[in-house]
């Protein structure tokens, strides 16, 4: 059982999902975000669980802050069993409408930011020759999308490419690595505009999925089962203007 597990983007949305889900099943949790007083609020939400719970104030986007961050963590729990790639943004808009700078800051953090969490904890898990290392991408990864998500897809096509890359490294070791790509979800990042996200489930239920096949450890795992293990196939191979009707 990976009983100590480090949880970014920890402060909302499935972050602080996953967070209340590991601690009911009993784990120890380092919450990762820049958002402190939101991650101390949620460790005095889990106090009553009688896991042990550790805060750390981490920048995706600052290498050093990652790397305090993860290394902390491992000291304080004793140890990280898994790490989930979590933190990430959803802002943009449609290329060339003049908002390069929402673009390229979910490019940097979504893409990059996820870079520095993986380098630093395939670090630890290599130093200890054991772990879970786990990235959280999307079902828009699967195809390019238009609009205002264009690059977010991107950057999820890329934290996957990224983590079949880490997997294919790791293979034949005691380390795993899993990317899970949710179907759309509530949260903070897309509330503004749930109402009108198709196939959209409330958070709980979504993060329960995702739970669930994180604890499985697969190679990947598309969650919600339902819609999107029907969805993803059409995703892939569909026309694309046939797609993007259903984006």
């Amino acid at each position: 059982m990976r009983k100590n597990i480090l949880i970014t983007g920890a402060s909302s949305g499935l972050g602080a999902e996953m967070a209340r889900q590991f601690a009911a099943k009993g784990r120890n949790l380092a919450l990762c975000a820049r958002r402190v007083e939101r991650l101390d609020a949620l460790r005095d939400e889990l106090a009553g669980t009688g896991v042990t719970i550790s805060v750390h104030a981490v920048d995706v986007n600052d290498q050093a802050s990652v790397e305090a961050g993860f290394a902390a963590a491992r000291d304080q729990l004793g140890g990280l069993d898994r790490v989930i790639v979590n933190a990430g943004l959803g802002k943009g808009a449609r290329i060339g409408t003049g908002r390069f700078d929402a673009n390229r800051e979910t490019a940097v953090t979504n893409f990059v930011g996820a870079l520095a969490q993986c380098e630093a904890a395939m670090a630890i898990f290599r130093e200890a020759n054991a772990g879970h290392l786990v990235v959280v991408s999307s079902v828009s990864a699967l195809r390019g999308m238009p609009g205002a998500i264009a690059v977010y897809a991107a950057t999820k096509a890329g934290v996957a490419a990224l983590a079949e890359g880490i997997r294919s490294d790791a293979l034949g070791t005691p380390i795993k690595v899993s990317t899970i790509y949710p179907g759309y979800i509530r949260s903070e990042m897309n509330e503004q505009v749930a109402h009108r996200i198709r196939f959209i489930v409330d958070t709980e239920p979504g993060v329960r999925a995702m739970v669930t096949a994180i604890e499985r450890e697969p190679a990947k795992a598309i969650v919600p089962g339902w819609p999107w293990r029907v969805m993803a196939p059409a995703i892939r191979h569909l026309p694309l203007g046939i797609v993007r009707k259903l984006s």
